[in-house]
């Protein structure tokens, strides 16, 4: 079967004047078009393309890359908005459609929105959609605590920032849990911190608890050799002053440097930290 809006490896069949047919296995077929065809093949060979339907509602393959594919998440721009809704650039001659009523906010020429792709039934349209959340499921949740898990950065609140986890979850990372600048669209990796009771998941960038010691004591390590084996912070020092140089919490900046000192790597004084 061949599946729209998706990376399909299909068999060239024919050579025609406006392109190659190609098929799947159960011998269905789409055109090529000429300008995609490739310097060398011969029939029979193997070929990877992305299927949708161009510009005259036609199903077409292309060898062209989108920044978005059906069932993913991306940021995108906003080339027009029209009577219809607004058209986004994904990196293809016809440009991906996002109907008002898919629009969480009023799309705008020019701006960038975090959207989702999925195939309209009716139409057999690529459509996009920038309510992100009702495309996420938290009843049945995919991941554990502590569990390493993939993060697209959604949508700022007051208490943080959302975060879609592993495509498929929604996630909140709280604003003492972030000590680097994040913007929407951005992708990361992340730790459950916690799950909480409705299955709202906790996320931290980075590990936690005792598995985050050791990148952070690595850290610290590093950021002592950089400066002639001497920090100006110690578990005195500012929570802000900390954030500021090393990019944690102190809670974390206090867990690693009792860990450098357990193994006689530093020496603290009230003055900041030295490298023995």
């Amino acid at each position: 079967m061949i599946k729209i809006g998706e990376y399909n490896t299909l068999t060239i069949l024919r050579e025609t004047d406006p392109g190659l047919f190609l098929a799947d296995e159960e011998d269905n077929e789409v055109l090529l078009p000429n300008r995609y065809v490739p310097d060398e093949f011969k029939i029979w060979d193997k070929i990877e393309v992305f299927v949708y339907l161009d510009n005259d509602e036609r199903l077409v393959a292309v060898t062209d890359k989108p920044y978005i594919k059906r069932g993913d998440f991306a940021l995108l721009r906003c080339n027009a908005v029209t009577k219809m809704g607004a058209f986004l650039d994904w990196g293809m001659l016809k440009e991906l459609f996002c109907p008002f009523k898919e629009q969480a906010f009023k799309m705008k020429k020019g701006g960038w929105y975090l959207v989702y792709c999925y195939l309209d039934e009716k139409s057999e349209r690529l459509v996009a959609s920038s309510k992100t959340n009702r495309f996420l499921d938290n009843k049945e949740l995919t991941v554990e605590q502590f569990e390493e898990v993939d993060l697209i950065v959604s949508h700022p609140s007051e208490i943080g920032m959302n975060v879609i986890v592993n495509k498929k979850h929604l996630g909140l990372i709280y604003n003492d849990n972030i000590f680097q600048d994040i913007s929407v669209g951005d992708r990361l990796k992340g730790v459950v911190k916690k799950i909480r009771p409705g299955n709202k998941l906790d996320i931290a960038l980075g590990q936690v608890g005792y598995r985050n010691i050791e990148p952070n004591a690595e850290l610290i390590m590093k950021e002592l050799e950089d400066n002639s084996g001497y920090l100006n912070l110690s578990d005195k020092s500012d929570p802000e002053d900390i954030k500021r140089i090393l990019q944690m919490s102190k809670k974390s900046f206090k867990k690693a440097i009792g860990t450098l000192y357990k193994q006689k790597l530093i020496r603290i004084e009230p003055d900041g930290i030295y490298l023995l």
